[in-house]
């Protein structure tokens, strides 16, 4: 049983094709359901009522010209289009011929994303001498072309198959093919399998892995709204242990028999019914979780984050220790696998994610990698974090899955924090050992070779506090030679919540170079309000020290009001003290914050201003005054005589 579908309220259909293949009649004979004598050459935009077809979504189908003098328009038309049309006649082999040579090729050129359908108009002036098989002809091209969702012929003088010709389009944009199967193979496609994996483990309330009859039923009427009679249940799962058996077991339906049924769906062309169960579980025409089941709060200002709520946390430490099946602490990639089985794809197969926490010498992810990442993806894309929550079975309110920060600048002049995740950019010249640093964060061993950073890159890891207590602490390295595009967003420093120079110790000109970022930065903070506490870092304390760099360093960040450089060495392997002072002067927003010369006469200024604006006010009211009491005075005066 199909449903209707609330994903479009309309549907646009483009009509294009060789001059004398029947467009227009074609048109005309669906609309009036009837073969007119006189068409014109090019119909107006034509409308089919939402009635007209049983998924009540109204069609607006477009004609068009073959004219050469036409052609921009038609290519307009052809983008906006939610699917394409294109006609050959029947009688004119030249035509199809028309479509691999010309058409198809066009819409790819065009980057035409819309399903295609072929139209064989004029079936009734086909030679009956030359019978032609419309599959043996339209298959090798189908092959070719995987954008053609079926093709069909008809005649408008005889009106036959002409309704099923603009059914058929609507259907493909309303029930597309291609995000469920995949024709080449003959199978579901993996987003697809996945999604209807989450809903089998929906409707698995028990979780014994099989769908009972009672679940089964409660499945049917919750997408179909009408319970599957005995008898049905029972033929559904004759049809699915005959063709899989082990698509049923003695509990009920199992998950490869789930499938199995939904590919049969597929394979006998009833796409709706598929589609049916995917929209009623929040799917979109993409396979992702439509943005009405994703209630992310909205973020006020640009110095506020977003942050998973205590509730969350808890859902994915649970989640985190039924997957460690053996116990050891950490997750194998098998194991993170089977966590986003439900959902489209694993989210953290790609950068900033990959290789981005802690992990087991084995290579295994440990706890706190696994929440890092989570809090990380929290941060950059909280709408994809919080659908992976519910693609992965989180049951809570999604709308208290979130929470948003206060404003860092109500942080600093409170001069305390609520912020469990800090952000802490990381800025220094080439070799100047940021990504060893931040390498040491995730415990990854100290390497000697050299790799330039091209494009920013994260780690984040969570570390207990002296006081009590967990707190993420996310770093990001920003290349050198990526500096000046960063600084040209005016909320660069928004999401900061601590800025480190790292800079070689035994090398003046890294020093220098990273004495000139550290003012850039202070400078972007003071203009554009987002200033943030900084900590400088004099790296490669193994080596022998620049003593002019060692000097100038103290110097400059006296000058700033920060406190001094704090000698490291990456080869040590522990860098806990730097990190603790990061998240210190991240949990102290007020302090550390540098100021420039410039900075600090802007500040005089405005202070001379203000106390000159107060000097005037108390001056008028002294004035005002004074003029009141004359008039007092004045008053009494005529009074008295």
């Amino acid at each position: 049983m199909a449903a209707k579908t609330g994903v479009r309220t309309s549907v646009r259909i483009v009509v294009a094709g060789d001059r004398g293949t029947g467009k227009s009649s074609l048109i005309a004979a669906a609309a009036t359901e009837s073969f007119p004598d006189n068409v014109p050459s090019v119909l107006p935009p034509t409308h089919l009522p939402a009635d007209f077809y049983a998924d009540g979504v109204p069609l607006t189908i477009i004609d068009s010209s073959s004219s050469m003098d036409n052609k921009s328009k038609l290519f307009e038309e052809l983008k906006r289009a939610d699917a394409v049309l294109l006609t050959y006649a029947c009688d004119q082999p030249m035509t199809l011929n028309r479509l691999t040579s010309y058409w198809l090729n066009e819409l790819r050129q065009l980057e035409v994303k819309a399903p295609v359908i072929l139209v064989g108009c004029k079936l009734d002036l086909r030679d009956e001498h030359h019978p032609m098989s419309m599959e043996d002809i339209v298959a090798p091209i189908m092959k070719q072309f995987r954008e053609i969702e079926t093709c069909i012929e008809c005649s408008a003088a005889t009106l036959l198959q002409v309704p099923e010709v603009f059914y058929y389009a609507q259907r493909a944009v309303l029930h597309p093919t291609a995000p469920l199967f995949d024709l080449e193979r003959q199978s579901l496609k993996p987003r697809c399998k996945n999604a209807l994996r989450r809903v089998f483990t929906l409707c698995d309330r028990d979780m014994d892995g099989a769908l009972s009859d009672e679940e089964l039923n409660e499945f049917q009427v919750k997408c179909f709204n009408a319970p599957l009679q005995p008898a049905e249940i029972v033929g559904v799962k004759r049809i699915v242990q005959e063709n899989l058996p082990s698509g049923v077991n003695d509990r009920g339906l199992t998950l490869p028999g789930f499938l199995f049924l939904h590919a049969l769906f597929i394979e006998k062309g009833r796409l709706e019914t598929t589609w049916a169960v995917l929209r009623k579980f929040g799917y979109d025409d993409d396979l992702n979780l439509s943005g009405d089941y994703l209630p992310v709060p909205s973020k006020q200002a640009p110095d506020q984050s977003m942050e998973l709520s205590n509730e969350a946390l808890d859902f994915l430490r649970g989640v985190f220790q039924l997957l460690d099946t053996d116990n050891d602490g950490a997750l194998r990639p098998t194991e993170l696998e089977e966590l986003f089985s439900t959902a489209p794809e694993s989210p953290w197969d790609e950068p900033p994610y990959k290789d981005s926490a802690e992990r087991t010498a084995l290579g295994n992810l440990t706890l706190n990698g696994f929440l890092s990442k989570w809090a990380l993806m929290t941060i950059l894309d909280p709408p994809r974090s919080l659908a992976n929550l519910i693609y992965i079975g989180y049951g809570g309110d999604p709308a208290k899955a979130l929470r948003v920060t206060r404003r860092r600048l109500v942080d600093r002049k409170k001069q305390k924090t609520e912020r469990n995740v800090f952000q802490c950019f990381v800025f220094g010249p080439k070799k100047a050992g940021k990504s060893a640093i931040l390498n040491t964060l995730i415990r990854r061993p100290y390497s000697k070779n050299y790799s330039s950073t091209t494009e920013d890159g994260y780690v984040m890891n969570m570390l207990e506090r002296v006081q009590g207590g967990q707190k993420t602490l996310i770093l990001r390295e920003i290349p050198e030679d990526g500096v000046h595009k960063f600084l040209s967003n005016e909320e660069c420093l928004a999401g900061c919540d601590v800025a480190v120079f790292v800079y070689d110790s035994s090398d003046e000109d890294s020093w220098n170079r990273s004495r000139e970022l550290l003012v850039e930065v202070a400078r972007k903070g003071e203009v554009s309000g987002f200033g943030v506490p900084c900590i400088v870092i004099a790296a490669k304390d193994d080596l022998d020290p620049s003593p002019l760099a060692v000097q100038d360093s103290v110097r400059v960040c006296q000058g700033l009001g920060i406190e001094a450089p704090i000698p490291v060495s990456s080869k040590s392997g522990d860098l806990s003290h730097i990190f603790n002072k990061i998240l210190t002067a991240a949990e102290h927003p007020h302090a550390n914050i540098p100021e420039t010369e410039r900075g600090r006469n802007r500040k005089r200024y405005y202070k001379l201003f203000n106390r000159s604006l107060i000097f005037v006010s108390v001056g008028a009211a002294v004035g005002v005054i004074g003029l009141a009491a004359c008039r007092a005075y004045a008053a009494r005066k005529n009074t008295s005589n």
